[in-house]
């Protein structure tokens, strides 16, 4: 069906020829299209937006082993952390040594890419019953340090005792302390199979507390300001330097 089109010149109006309405349906309707698409991709970007707002920083707690692995991921929201995911690497049923390593490695480095945290908060390898038993924990600790380097992944190393001082308040509090305190302060549910991944999971709280907890700044204050301690080791050296000021080369 034929459309009388009005068209408007510097003169005055005028009627030009007719047009074919197929035209202009077309263009009404592709127009309508993108006029969908367009209100569509913004909603996804509000979604997305909105899901991401107010998340500050995302935290990989790891309490490395050679036979159960913990891990945790914390977000910290608006200064307020919440727990994402708390979690083991069963690692017993793998014979092959070298195979249990090489899984620590390619499971850290999968779960760096499934959440990807900022920061890597790590227990540090503690001399327990045998030496032998340290090795393997520095092993496990150091394969998945170099995993989170391989993402470009900064790391912060956590002593046993410091992680428990700040969690509960006492360096010597036992594993079950450590997690129903950690459950009472976070408000997770359940309980996990394994305390390897609420120790985990306390690895992650310390890192929050020292670096972005309300009371980060004064701590580091209160730290930069305290003394540093002389162990006998340092005294020891102490005393040879100032016995022997000659041998001191400045």
């Amino acid at each position: 069906m034929p459309l009388i089109v009005s068209r408007y010149r510097g003169d005055g109006p005028m009627v030009a020829t007719c047009k074919d309405t197929t035209f202009f349906q077309n263009a009404c309707f592709f127009s309508s299209v993108a006029i969908f698409f367009r209100i569509f991709a913004n909603h996804l970007l509000c979604v997305t937006m909105s899901e991401t707002a107010g998340i500050e920083k995302v935290i990989l707690g790891i309490d490395p082993g050679t036979q159960i692995l913990g891990y945790s991921i914390l977000e910290v929201v608006d200064n307020k952390p919440r727990v994402v995911v708390m979690d083991v690497l069963y690692l017993k049923k793998i014979a092959d040594y070298n195979l249990r390593i090489r899984k620590i490695f390619d499971s850290t480095v999968r779960i760096i890419d499934t959440f990807h945290p900022d920061h890597l908060a790590i227990e540090a390898p503690f001399y327990g019953k045998n030496v032998q038993s340290m090795l393997k924990l520095g092993r496990a600790q150091g394969v998945a340090i170099a995993a989170a380097m391989s993402r470009d992944l900064s790391f912060t190393e956590y002593e046993p005792a410091t992680i428990k001082q700040t969690v509960t308040g006492n360096g010597n509090a036992g594993k079950e302390q450590v997690a129903e305190m950690l459950r009472r302060v976070l408000s997770f549910p359940g309980e996990p199979q394994y305390l390897d991944a609420t120790d985990a999971l306390a690895v992650a709280y310390t890192c929050y507390v020292e670096r972005m907890g309300p009371l980060a700044e004064l701590r580091s204050e209160l730290k930069a300001k305290k003394p540093r301690r002389r162990t006998p080791a340092r005294k020891a050296w102490a005393a040879f330097v100032d016995s022997n000021p000659d041998q001191v080369v400045r």
